[in-house]
């Protein structure tokens, strides 16, 4: 387990939570009205407002794209009242993982944010990304991109104690994945598509109660971070692939200094030392309840905050009283 960290204040993991309780509730107003950008947007300037009370300097080193797509929180941008004289952290975030979910008022939309020192989430461009997630208690290395899809499931049903055809995998519900589909359904494999949101598709391999084994297929690469973020303090194993569908894409991965276009990252290799990840239900989900308007004004939420030199999991209830919050 990694050693408690100084710069990551013990009282930060409580103000990540208000950062993505802020986020989920601004893109609440959104749900079901069939308007992504704005459901987007909205979620986009209640995080940023958040983070830009909290007391570090921070850089967003995964965000929604680069400097000239404002107003999105972009690859680059500086956050925190600190800047120059505060703790320098790194921020990996998505601020409505799911702006058509919640634009269809579907399930599973979430406030993400992930944080580590200074270097410890892979600055990776927005661009696409395979992954491979299996959760923990499986021995190191039992999951390669290297491998087959069919590889990776029979050695993890194997390390179960199960046939293949007793496993289920997740996977993107997207045309791309119509071969990776038909390879696990030639295995007999169990298939649980999801229109999107796949942080909360990776997090579930570790759950249990989700009865899902593995995460394949691609997805973006700021997701991919934050899942691995979230990987590193509950357990598990994960691995990532830059996808590139053009040079534009492959120079915008070297000028954010990768060279090696090829290289498969492991769960370290996106995200390292000590670390917190929070996440707030914006639509009700497997992972957690969405945003709820009651009675008198009053705003409910559900979030998940995790933190890896500790492995703690929190899950906090919050009521808003709607004329208070900012």
């Amino acid at each position: 387990m990694t050693a408690p960290s100084h710069v990551l204040d013990r009282v930060l993991v409580l103000e990540m939570v208000r950062v993505t309780e802020y986020a989920a509730i601004g893109a609440s107003k959104l749900i079901g009205r069939g308007n992504e950008k704005a459901a987007d947007a909205a979620a986009v300037e209640a995080m940023r407002n958040a983070l830009n009370q909290l007391d570090f300097d921070g850089t967003v080193v995964i965000g929604e794209g680069e400097r000239d797509e404002a107003p999105m929180l972009f690859i680059g941008e500086k956050v925190g009242k600190a800047i120059g004289t505060g703790p320098r952290i790194d921020i990996a975030l998505d601020p409505l993982e799911g702006t058509t979910i919640t634009a269809k008022a579907g399930p599973n939309a979430l406030a993400v944010l992930a944080i580590a020192e200074e270097g410890g989430l892979l600055n990776a461009p927005d661009v696409y990304m395979d992954k491979l997630a299996v959760g923990p208690g499986y021995p190191e290395g039992i999951i390669s991109l290297d491998k087959t899809p069919t590889q990776n499931v029979e050695a993890v049903a194997a390390a179960k104690g199960v046939h293949p055809s007793d496993t289920i995998v997740c996977v993107l519900d997207r045309p791309r994945h119509e071969s990776l589909i038909a390879e696990l359904r030639a295995l007999g494999c169990g298939i649980m598509l999801i229109p999107d949101g796949d942080v909360a598709g990776v997090i579930a391999t570790t759950d249990p109660e989700t009865g899902i084994d593995l995460y394949m297929g691609s997805g973006g690469a700021p997701e991919g971070v934050l899942a691995a973020a979230a990987l590193r303090c509950v357990g598990g194993q994960m691995q990532g692939r830059l996808l590139f569908r053009n040079d534009d894409e492959r120079g915008r991965a070297r000028r954010w200094g990768i060279t090696d276009l090829d290289r498969i990252y492991g769960l370290e290799d996106m995200a390292k030392g000590d670390c917190i990840f929070a996440a707030t239900g914006v639509t009700d989900g497997s992972l957690l309840k969405g945003v709820k308007r009651r009675k008198n004004g009053v705003i409910t939420t559900e979030t998940i905050v995790m933190r890896a030199s500790t492995g703690t999991v929190r899950r906090v209830s919050g009521e808003h009283r709607a004329v208070r919050h900012p």
